[in-house]
This record gives C-alpha cells, sequence and structure tokens, in this order.
C-alpha cells in the first residue's frame, strides 16, 4: 500500500523566497535531489495546470530516473500542491505533494506532506532524502546576501 511522509521545519527565510526555490527551475536543481544526485529540469511551467518534469542522476552510478507531475494548486508564498509520477514503469502510481507556508516571528514554518509512494521505495528512506533535501533548502534561502 502506498505510504505518506511529513515533514515539518522553520527557516528564517520569507515565504516569498522559500516558495521561489520551489518554483525556479535553477534553485530547484540545485536543492531538492538528495545528497550525492544531480537533477536536471527539464520542465517547470509554474502555474495551475502547468507540468514539470525533470530526472535525478546518481553520480557515483550514473543511473538516472526520471519524473514529472502537474501543479494542482499555486498560493504564492502560502501554499503548492502537485503530483509527481515516475516514468519507471517498476514504479507505478502517482504521488500527490502538499507543501505549506507560514510566516512566523523568525521566517517561514513549511509543513509537508507526500503522499502515495510507491510500495518499491521504502518510506524512510524518502523521509531521508526530503531531509537531505530540506538541508539544502536551508542552505540556499537563509542567506541574506546584499548588494
Amino acid at each position: 500500500m502506498p505510504s505518506t511522509v511529513t515533514l515539518h521545519r522553520v527557516l528564517t527565510a520569507s515565504p516569498e523566497k522559500v516558495y521561489r526555490a520551489f518554483l525556479e527551475p535553477d534553485a530547484v536543481a540545485s536543492w531538492l535531489p538528495p545528497y550525492g544526485f544531480l537533477c536536471t529540469v527539464h520542465e517547470l511551467e509554474a502555474r495551475t495546470g502547468g507540468g514539470h518534469r525533470m530526472s535525478f542522476r546518481n553520480f557515483t552510478t550514473g543511473d538516472s530516473h526520471s519524473f514529472g507531475g502537474t501543479y494542482l494548486e499555486l498560493v504564492p508564498g502560502r501554499r503548492l500542491v502537485y503530483t509527481d509520477r515516475f516514468d519507471a514503469p517498476n514504479l507505478p502510481g502517482e504521488m500527490t505533494v502538499t507543501v505549506d507556508l507560514a510566516a512566523v516571528s523568525v521566517g517561514t514554518e513549511i509543513s509537508i506532506e507526500q503522499r502515495g509512494i510507491p510500495d518499491q521505495i521504502p518510506r524512510e528512506a524518502c523521509y531521508l532524502g526530503w531531509q537531505e533535501s530540506l538541508r539544502k533548502l536551508a542552505l540556499l534561502v537563509q542567506p541574506e546576501i546584499k548588494p
């Protein structure tokens, strides 16, 4: 039966900046893949009904997997809901990712839920990957670099 992971973080960056990191192709490529993987964003049309397509490549083995989906809901600075579907036939089904952002006194509170993770992916491995990705997200959005 497909599984679900939930994550929660507080980052010292504005909700608008964190939101942009989920939708700018270069930003996504820099933080989304877990450690040891590289990301190529092939398509990212950031609008409700728009699509995204990318691939992750294992830097050690060179193996890659691709996936894509559709943006179901985009509320700037507050919420993203999108689907993901692997292109590999051995990883069936569609996942839904919900990202809620809330302004808090120190920056942004992030809540993420990923539902529908294929049985072939251990839930704990998915959770570990998200933790690594969120560490990289923090390194991208938290610095305030002034001109």
